[in-house]
C-alpha cells in the first residue's frame, strides 16, 4: 500500500537543474554571494513585493541574525506555539523569551494579551504567522509603538502569503522565510530575512558572512549563513512552478473541508477573507468527547493505514525542559495553546496527493 506522506517537496525538473549545475560548474563560483545568489534574491524580492531580501542556508539563522541585527536584549516576548526554532533563536543571542497565549481562531499570538505581559527589560515582540495565517500585524503594531519595541514576524509559513493584497513580510521591523523542503516553496535548505532599508540589509549581510565588510575588516561578530549556488539554482526553478503548487494545494484543502464538514468532532480552519493563502498545512483538531476518540489515538490510527500525519505544534515549546521553568510558561497562562496543541494533527498537504489519496485519508476517519 502507498504511504501518505504530510509533505512533499517542490522539486524542479531534473533536466532544467542539470542546466543550472552546468553552469554553477561552469563559473566556478559555487558560494560566497554567486550570480544564482544574486538572481535568487532580486527575484524573491518581486515576486514577494518586498525590497530588500537577504538569502540564508537554513531558517533558523534569520531568526537568529534578525536579532542581532536589531540589536535586540533582555526580554522578548513571543508564542509557545510555534516551531522549537522561533524560542531557541532567542536562547542563543542570551534573551529571555516570555510566552503570551494564542487566540482561538487563528492561533497566532493573542494581542489582546501582549500589553500585560510587557515589563522594562521588554525590548521586542517576535509572533508567528501560524500555518500562514496573517497576525494582527496592526494591533501588535500599535503596541510596540506604544512601548518602543521591535518587531520580528516569524514567517516560516508565510511564503507569498498576502492580506489586503499587501506581502505579510512588509509588516514589522523584519520577518523571516523558512526554505526547508517541507514548505510550500524550497530550496532544500534555506532561508530568508526581509527588511526595508538598505542600510539594515547591508548589516545583515555582514553578519551572515562572519561579520566581513571587506577583505580585512570585521565589523560585528558573525556567523556562516550563506546559500550556495546549488540552493539558489534549485530556488530559481522552483520558483517556476510554486504558483501551480500553490493552486493544487487549494483544491485539496477544499476537498478536506467538503468532506470532513460531517465529522462530529472534528474541526478545521477556513479560510481568511482578503488572504491569500499559501496552503502550507492542514490543520484539523480532535475533540474526544464528541469524536469518540482522543488526538493520539486517531493519529496512530492514521499510521496504522500507512498515512503519516502530523501532531504540529506539539508538545508546546513551553514544555519542553529548556524553557519549563519560565513563570510565563505555566500551563495556568497559556489555556488556549494548550488545548489545541493537544487536539491537533495536520494531515497530508502537498500538490502531488491525488484524489485517491484524499479518500483514503477521509475514510479513517469513518470507519
Amino acid at each position: 500500500m502507498k504511504t501518505i506522506t504530510v509533505t512533499s517537496p517542490l522539486l524542479p525538473p531534473l533536466a532544467e537543474f542539470n542546466e543550472y549545475l552546468q553552469k554553477i560548474w561552469d563559473n566556478k563560483w559555487i558560494t560566497n554571494n554567486g550570480l544564482f545568489h544574486q538572481e535568487l534574491e532580486r527575484k524573491l524580492c518581486e515576486y514577494l513585493g518586498v525590497k530588500y531580501l537577504s538569502l540564508f542556508t537554513n531558517g533558523t539563522l534569520p531568526l537568529i541574525t534578525a536579532l542581532q541585527a536589531l540589536r535586540i536584549r533582555g526580554e522578548v516576548i513571543t508564542t509557545p506555539y510555534s516551531f522549537v526554532a522561533t524560542t531557541h533563536s532567542l536562547w542563543w543571542n542570551g534573551i529571555q523569551p516570555v510566552f503570551v497565549d494564542i487566540d482561538p481562531t487563528t492561533l497566532n499570538i493573542d494581542a489582546n494579551k501582549i500589553e500585560r505581559a510587557i515589563t522594562p527589560q521588554t525590548t521586542a515582540i517576535m509572533p508567528v504567522h501560524v500555518y500562514g495565517n496573517p497576525c494582527d500585524m496592526e494591533a501588535i503594531q500599535a503596541i510596540a509603538d506604544k512601548y518602543g519595541l521591535k518587531v520580528i514576524y516569524d514567517a516560516a509559513h508565510a511564503f507569498g502569503v498576502k492580506t489586503g493584497g499587501e506581502s505579510v513580510l512588509n509588516f514589522g521591523d523584519i520577518s523571516t522565510l523558512s526554505f526547508h523542503a517541507t514548505k510550500t516553496y524550497n530550496t532544500i535548505e534555506g532561508g530568508a530575512l526581509i527588511c526595508h532599508d538598505e542600510g539594515t540589509k547591508q548589516r545583515i549581510d555582514y553578519l551572515k558572512n562572519f561579520g566581513f565588510a571587506g577583505e580585512v575588516d570585521v565589523v560585528a561578530p558573525g556567523i556562516n549563513g550563506k546559500m550556495d549556488e546549488m540552493r539558489a539554482a534549485y530556488g530559481i526553478l522552483n520558483l517556476k512552478y510554486v504558483d501551480d503548487a500553490i493552486a493544487k494545494r487549494q483544491k485539496i484543502a477544499a476537498i478536506y473541508r467538503q468532506r470532513l464538514k460531517g465529522v462530529e468532532g472534528i474541526s478545521f480552519m477556513e479560510d481568511i477573507e482578503q488572504v491569500r493563502h499559501n496552503y502550507s498545512y492542514f490543520p484539523i483538531f480532535v475533540d474526544q468527547c464528541k469524536y469518540g476518540m482522543s488526538r493520539d489515538e486517531l493519529y496512530f490510527k492514521m499510521k496504522d493505514n500507512d498515512i503519516l500525519s502530523r501532531r504540529y505544534f506539539y508538545p508546546l515549546i513551553s514544555s519542553f525542559s529548556t524553557y519549563r521553568a519560565l513563570d510565563s510558561a505555566a500551563t495556568s497562562n497559556l489555556p488556549v495553546a494548550t488545548k489545541v496543541a493537544n487536539s491537533v494533527i495536520c494531515l497530508p498537504m502537498h500538490h502531488e496527493i491525488e484524489q485517491d489519496d484524499v479518500e483514503r485519508v477521509i475514510s479513517v476517519f469513518n470507519r
